[in-house]
């Protein structure tokens, strides 16, 4: 899906059109960020992450090793000796544990199609020169598996930071734009962003677009 924003035209570096390998080749040498004065790129890990492998990797065999167990106890004998299976009865020990297991096994597999398509990767592009603002993300096979968001610089009214507090608290970095809303950027997380890094980087990107900064 290819969304541009913004009566004029204009000549500007695009990345939208490359497949995802090509996307990685191109932008590899930027690092995860690039700047100058006139342009700013940064680049999105998504989900392939080091904590998404870990937690696939718990849930696929936690859930496989639930559901063993449980369908030992239904067949009467271990299927697998690591899993012992003896003094569980199907009904409704061992049928609990074959559903958490299937379900383990769906939330399992579902992880790994982000981790394989790579899914909220992507970069931001702002360039000041041509004074167009490029947003590209890659999403789920189909219709949205690449969603590029292009408009004017111009349109930019704020850089927004949206703290949300509760049982996952974290802080949310938008760019208000004209007519169309607030854009989310990025988000804080235990291992990449943290609130700090959050604020320093809507100080920075506030300086760049020449725009005030909001906090809600």
């Amino acid at each position: 899906m290819i969304v541009t924003w913004g009566s004029r035209k204009r000549k500007s570096i695009s990345f939208g059109l490359f497949s995802q390998f090509e996307l990685n080749a191109i932008v590899s040498s930027y690092s995860m960020n690039w700047r100058s004065k006139y342009i700013w790129i940064e680049l999105l890990k998504g989900s392939r992450k080091t904590s998404n492998f870990l937690w696939f990797f718990i849930l696929f065999l936690g859930s496989l090793g639930f559901l063993v167990v449980g369908t030992s106890s239904y067949l009467g004998r271990n299927i697998i000796s690591v899993f012992p299976s003896d003094q569980i009865l199907f009904f409704p020990q061992g049928l609990i544990m074959s559903f958490y297991g299937i379900a383990g096994l769906f939330i399992s597999s579902y992880l790994w199609c982000t981790i394989l398509w790579n899914v909220g990767s992507g970069y931001d592009q702002f360039d000041r020169k041509e004074g167009i603002v490029s947003i590209f993300r890659w999403g789920f096979p189909g219709i949205n598996r690449r969603i590029l968001l292009r408009f004017l610089m111009q349109d930019i009214q704020s850089i927004r930071i949206q703290n949300k507090e509760g049982i996952s608290p974290h802080c949310i970095l938008y760019i208000e734009v004209r007519g169309q809303g607030a854009i989310p950027l990025s988000r804080t997380n235990k291992t990449f962003l943290t609130l700090d890094k959050i604020e320093e980087k809507a100080a920075e990107l506030a300086y760049f677009l020449n725009v005030p900064i909001e906090v809600f």
